[in-house]
């Protein structure tokens, strides 16, 4: 839930930039310089930021019509799937993690940037090491919904909701 509060922070702190941006552009003509970049690099943050408490919450957006009446119709079989598919997302995030741990480490050694020098620049590693945190973040939710799935069609959403 931190993560998910980083990231909405992050969304809040890129519609001032963007509005600053807007209005200096409009009313002085002097845009912000670098605005590009910082969407391009807060957009990633966003997502990583978010995507573990979106799979924690049971809000991953996937087509699962097939897997809705399978659990159903089939409440074992059903069942089954869905502990296979947190299985394999689980392992998906792994990958992801294992391949951008290296990443991560060339950015941070490098002091390896991103931008246009001159005008704004930012170090690559802070988003490798945002990517790599939510893989691994989101392989125990996936590895927990693994384990505790009871066979309904969201095992994982708190009570209530």
């Amino acid at each position: 839930m931190a993560a998910n509060a980083a990231g909405t922070f992050v969304v809040v702190a890129l519609i001032a930039i963007v509005n600053y941006d807007i209005v200096a552009r409009g009313l002085f003509n002097s845009p912000f310089l670098g605005a590009v970049e910082v969407v391009q690099f807060s957009m990633v943050l966003i997502v990583f930021l978010q995507l573990p408490d979106v799979i924690r919450v049971g809000r991953l957006t996937r087509s699962d019509g097939f897997l809705s009446l399978m659990q159903t119709r089939k409440p074992r079989i059903g069942s089954a799937l869905g502990k296979i598919i947190d299985l394999v997302s689980a392992g998906f995030m792994v990958l992801v993690a294992i391949a951008i741990w290296p990443e991560f480490l060339e950015m941070w050694e490098s002091n390896d940037y991103f931008g246009v020098p001159g005008v704004f620049t930012a170090p690559w590693w802070p988003v490798k090491l945002v990517i790599f945190l939510s893989a691994c973040l989101c392989t125990v939710h996936f590895l927990l919904h693994f384990l505790t799935q009871t066979g309904d069609h969201t095992p994982h959403q708190e009570s209530g909701s």
